[in-house]
């Protein structure tokens, strides 16, 4: 070996350790997930945090998560399939569930068993998921009336709870059996959980919500998030001796907007609260603040403030856990639609496959629809930021005079590129509803059996602009339209989902063949 040989193995080796060295000292940093993953509520069994969120209209729903440094997280199954047949949920009739659906769950481990609790102002019922084995099942369901606003499970002893409301806050015990409430047990916890942020003389704002119930060295500590008039979302926090009462509150946490959730213990005594901020067109995404301890109350963040960097193992992205790619080829064995996959509002089944033709998602038109946000069987994955991209393949020779088939990016003011019949003739399209409005900004003839189509979003400092594309050969990009301005808003409530859609128009039987969809940041 020469000393030029020598020299250069030096330095690589050299070059190799700091790489190293830096990899290996990186830190998570808030926010912690850059994605819509709002209403979280988590648990820890032994090594391994569970964590359960909120997806309203799309199904399967109530998304659970599985974790070993509550940093990187794995979509592992659903609380549910679906809520109910009803038009609603369907589609159906021109009614929607958009914004509803199931909203906040509660995630608890007692006694040996996992429960998952949510509720669905579209059927004004409160539901109840149970498994000895969360991650493989099965689950025992159950549902009962009312319909319990935010509420938080809770077991105390043999006695089943749920505390719920919005600026005055009612608890109640279940029956043992999670059958329905005992009406005569239900009363007022805390008349007005509202004021350690909002004094009594002062109007407007977000009444106490989003309750969350923890016992910690044997006290009760009750989070809720407020949003002060003139204000922003705040943390408060009540803590009482016994469960029902009385409880002293105080704001624990007003920073950033960052608010609503709870408490997570790690194995080595460390304690964050588990919290999310509402983040533009990117949706509600979660954050971990570090917590301490004076005087039995939870302090939160560093010197009351929403830390940058965490002292945690950096994130490795969301990519596969929680958005994935998908080629749709299936062997033997394998889940028809990997977790990552939610469908807008309850599936027709008859209508989509990926076993017909083998390597590609099959969506077939079933009935006319006059407007996208009507249409079922559009399959949608989460966008996420600061920045991603979602391109797909699509086959055209199986459509009928008004179909309209491509790649979404779905809100109430949604965008997309598609090709839509017109006669025998395809036109390559561009809708963009920025105004709340469909407006049809690009319309260009197409005379191919095959396109290539591609969304990107930018949400950059909520910057919140998507930009589409197409290719003919899949390697040269080519703008199409104008750009989506996306906004977060609240008929929708979610962050702006990929989707692929087909529906007809005029009439049924035509069918599209996407040939993949690849998800990049």
């Amino acid at each position: 070996m020469n000393r030029r040989t020598a020299k250069l193995r030096i330095l690589l080796y050299t070059g190799l350790v700091f790489f190293l060295i830096d990899v290996y000292a990186q830190k998570a940093s808030n926010p912690l997930i850059f994605s819509d993953v709002p209403d979280m509520s988590i648990i820890r069994v032994g090594d391994t945090y569970y964590m359960s969120s909120t997806t309203m209209h799309l199904n399967p729903g109530l998304p659970l998560m599985k974790s070993k440094d509550l940093v990187n997280w794995e979509l592992f199954g659903y609380g549910h399939t679906s809520l109910q047949d009803m038009d609603e949920l369907n589609l159906h009739n021109g009614k929607s569930t958009y914004g509803r659906g199931s909203w906040a769950s509660s995630l608890r481990y007692h006694n040996g068993m996992y429960y998952v609790s949510t509720f669905a102002q579209t059927t004004g019922k409160t539901y109840v998921y149970m498994t000895k084995d969360i991650e493989n099942g099965p689950w025992t369901a159950k549902e009962f009336e009312p319909m319990m606003h935010d509420h938080t499970l809770f077991f105390e002893g043999d006695k089943i709870y749920m505390i719920w409301g919005g600026g005055k806050l009612n608890i109640v015990e279940l029956e043992s059996d999670f059958s329905g409430i005992k009406p005569e047990t239900q009363r007022v916890l805390i008349e007005n959980a509202t004021l350690p942020s909002t004094p009594k003389d002062k109007q407007g704002g977000l009444p106490a919500e989003g309750s969350q119930l923890f016992k910690v060295n044997g006290k009760y500590y009750l989070f809720n998030i407020s949003w002060p008039p003139g204000g922003m979302r705040t943390v408060i926090v009540h803590r009482a001796d016994k469960l029902e009462g009385p409880y002293e509150g105080r704001v624990v946490l007003q920073d950033q907007g960052v608010a609503q959730g709870g408490l997570i213990d790690m194995p080595d005594g460390t304690w964050y609260a588990y919290l999310f901020q509402d983040h533009g067109a990117v949706g509600r995404i979660p954050f971990l603040v570090p917590v301490t301890w004076e005087d039995g109350w939870p302090m939160l963040g560093i010197a009351g403030k929403v830390p940058r960097e965490l002292n945690l193992p950096a994130s490795k992205g969301l990519i596969p856990g929680i958005v994935n790619s998908d080629d749709f080829n299936r062997k033997n064995g394998d889940p028809a639609l990997p977790l990552v996959w939610q469908w807008n509002h309850n599936p027709a089944d008859d209508l989509w496959s990926v076993t017909e033709r083998k390597g590609f998602l099959r969506l077939k038109t079933g009935r006319v629809d006059e407007h996208f946000l009507h249409a079922r069987n559009t399959l949608t994955q989460r966008t996420f930021g600061p920045t991603s991209t979602a391109s797909t393949a699509l086959e055209l020779s199986n459509m009928q005079d008004g179909d309209f088939a491509g790649l979404s990016l779905l809100q109430k003011n949604y965008g997309l590129v598609g090709v839509r019949m017109d006669g025998n003739k395809k036109l390559l399209v561009m809708i963009n509803a920025t105004t709340g409005t469909a407006e049809e900004a690009a319309q260009i003839p197409l005379d191919k059996q095959k396109v290539y189509l591609k969304a990107a979003c930018d949400f950059t400092n909520k910057k919140d602009i998507a930009n589409f594309f197409y290719s003919l050969d899949g390697k040269n990009w080519i703008p199409i339209g104008t750009p989506l301005k996306m906004a977060y808003t609240i008929p929708h409530f979610m962050g702006y989902r990929f989707g692929l859609f087909n529906y007809a128009t005029k009439v049924v039987g035509g069918y599209v063949d996407f040939d993949y969809f690849k998800i990049t940041p």
